[in-house]
């Protein structure tokens, strides 16, 4: 049954963004976003417009994931429950991700992949503000722009805060800004990871760990190939970290099974058909430590109880610059958080986050913009 709330929101749009120019691939290049509106007269004030980025494998729709009634996606998910308290919430594929440009070879990095997702906020922006987004629909000005990033959308959230300076907040979801951990389950031998030189050719990349990777006693983790052959000899290596145990087992069982290069049929709605390669460099130690340590304005940092953030407790640290660090730990909640049966909680503690830089930079003037 729609609450009073869920009503409150209007059909979302969807945008394809011509990044060509931005990302500068050599070839045409699009972003794709779905803008979620609540009506004019339900705007939060002071107005927020949140940009949402998935994780690797996963794309826009993973924000629309709606599982009320375990049947995968149907409904508005966490777009739509923001969207219903007041915010604008975009949901954005990276290039690499979902319906926008998947380039061949390894021509994606942290930082083309940075620009187009500064070219899709400018132009999600600049029609909001000129009042060309929808028809009928007034400018909305002074507007607080929040980045959210769960898993490498993290990871892609803060290379494009530290780089380019875009939100006046960013939310790192299910991500480390020190070093980003898939746990395995307990009993099973750890899986390793190669510590690739951020900015090696992937062709050849630097492995600056591989005395340990020798060594190790589970499954070396090097890309979907190796993903695969570790799944095929039993649970697939990311469904304990990725999936809390209450969760609907139809919708868990077909997340996995959709994440290997074999599966056969549509891809359900929330997953990619493609994960820039440039992730590999997301699990070596302080792969953004840079760009997290530049970054400003307010941080808040979620995590679930069971997530690939080994210690949320030091995550603070990373974010050297920035003096207003906020921390969630959701109960009983995995990686990918919108599976989760306490996804909700997760939502209010982002809303009440954001709304909370809004209250702030308004207080201050609104000077307070992205730095």
């Amino acid at each position: 049954m729609t609450s009073a709330l869920e009503a409150r929101v209007l059909e979302p749009l969807e945008l394809a963004i011509d990044v060509t120019d931005e990302a500068a691939l050599g070839m045409p290049a699009r972003t794709t976003a779905t803008v979620h509106l609540p009506p004019a007269g339900a705007l939060s004030d002071p107005p927020v417009v949140c940009f949402a980025f998935p994780g690797g494998g996963y794309s826009r729709r993973y924000y629309t994931l709606d599982l009320r009634g375990g049947t995968g996606h149907s409904g508005t998910g966490q777009a739509g429950w923001h969207a219903a308290r007041g915010w604008i919430f975009a949901a954005c594929d990276s290039l690499g991700f979902g319906d926008a440009t998947a380039p061949d070879g390894d021509v994606l990095t942290y930082e083309n992949i940075a620009r187009g997702n500064q070219a899709t906020v400018a132009a999600v922006m600049a029609r909001l503000e000129s009042g060309t987004l929808a028809d009928g629909y007034p400018p909305v000005t002074g507007a607080t722009t929040v980045g959210v990033g769960q898993s490498m959308g993290g990871c892609f959230t803060i290379v494009l805060q530290g780089q380019h300076r875009v939100f006046d907040g960013v939310a790192a979801l299910g991500f480390s800004g020190i070093h980003t951990v898939v746990p395995s389950r307990p009993g099973a031998p750890a899986a390793a990871w190669p510590w690739l030189l951020r900015g090696s050719d992937l062709a050849s990349p630097a492995i600056l760990n591989q005395a340990a990777l020798a060594a190790a006693a589970g499954p070396t983790l090097a890309g979907q190939d190796s993903l695969d052959a570790a799944a095929g000899t039993g649970e697939h290596p990311f469904a304990w970290a990725f999936h809390w145990d209450t969760e609907p087992a139809d919708i868990v069982t077909l997340d996995m099974a959709a994440s290997a290069e074999t599966y056969e049929g549509p891809l359900p709605a929330w997953r990619s058909p493609s994960t820039p390669a440039c992730g590999i460099y997301m699990v070596a130690p302080g792969t953004v430590a840079t760009e997290a340590a530049s970054i400003t304005v307010p941080v808040l940092i979620a995590v679930g109880e069971r997530d690939v953030v080994p210690n949320p407790w030091l995550e603070p640290a990373a974010f050297k610059s920035s003096t207003d660090i906020s921390l969630f730990v959701c109960p009983r909640m995995a990686h990918m958080h919108n599976f989760a049966d306490t996804r909700q909680e997760l939502w209010a503690r982002i809303h009440s986050w954001g709304t909370g830089v809004a209250a702030m930079r308004a207080a201050r003037g609104g000077t307070g913009t992205a730095s």
